[in-house]
């Protein structure tokens, strides 16, 4: 059995992904024998397995990673175990030129929880979002496909909606301060009810403090005909103490510091 089949047919076809089952239908083999090849392929770092019987080719212009990058296999492994995705939070901050360094795991949002994939120096983090496939999402090209992106809108309230995953508040002000560029104000005032009324009172109170008041009505006008009983900036501080903004009945319990 020749392992050719694998690292010259498959990529010939533009293919640098695929399943145990596809390999055994390709070489015509029994199980021990595709098992056989993979393992010995995966030794010699040919390929490399991010997922359970997903393998990825490893071209020799990613050997050091040991792995493909993550938005290329991504796709074509969200679509072999059928979940609906898009990139998000600091990853889809990155591909809209508002992270401020490359991020040091590729984040994904999916509609339920995953544990995180690691293969080579490639880490993958799956982010929880029940209504992942209502969320305003692009789709962009990579070099082995299309790649599905949270809309600018999508990526404000993910970063403040899991701001423990963004590096905290102060990192997801300053990434906010970049990203308002693109944000189409309007739509961040359409697509709120998406996501709790807590996001959409922190949301605005953190693009008032990086300069975007002036652009911030609409949600301003959605939280003021919502909102009942004010909400903390930090929910796991106290709030004895704390300042009411007003404008998004927000409890100011913490101070923000965006490094702009």
């Amino acid at each position: 059995m020749s392992a050719s089949k694998i690292l010259i047919d498959l990529p010939a076809r533009g293919k640098y992904c695929f399943t145990t089952a596809a390999v055994k239908k390709v070489l015509g083999s029994s199980d021990v024998a595709v098992h056989s090849t993979v393992q010995r392929l995966r030794r010699k770092g040919d390929i490399a397995m991010p997922y359970r019987g997903f393998y990825v080719i490893v071209p020799p212009e990613y050997r050091i990673l040991g792995c493909l990058p993550a938005e290329q296999f991504i796709p074509l492994l969200m679509d072999h175990i059928g979940e609906t995705y898009y990139v998000g939070l600091l990853s889809a901050a990155q591909y809209h030129s508002a992270a401020h360094q490359r991020p040091q795991v590729f984040q994904v949002v999916t509609a339920k929880n995953r544990a995180p994939l690691s293969c080579g120096k490639v880490r993958v983090e799956f982010i929880a979002r029940k209504n992942v496939g209502n969320m305003p999402a692009n789709t962009i090209n990579t070099p082995r496909g299309m790649l599905r992106l949270s809309s600018p809108e999508t990526t404000a309230f993910d970063l403040v909606g899991y701001p423990q995953h963004a590096g905290g508040l102060d990192n997801v002000a300053t990434i906010l301060a970049e990203l308002a560029e693109k944000i189409d104000f309007a739509e961040i005032a359409k697509i709120a009810e998406l996501s709790p009324l807590p996001w959409a009172q922190r949301l605005g109170y953190l693009l008032d403090l990086v300069g975007m008041s002036e652009k911030t009505e609409p949600l301003a006008e959605y939280v003021a005909a919502k909102h009942r009983v004010s909400t903390p900036l930090v929910p796991s501080e106290q709030t004895d103490d704390a300042e009411k903004n007003m404008r998004w009945q927000l409890l100011v319990n913490a101070q923000i510091e965006p490094d702009l």
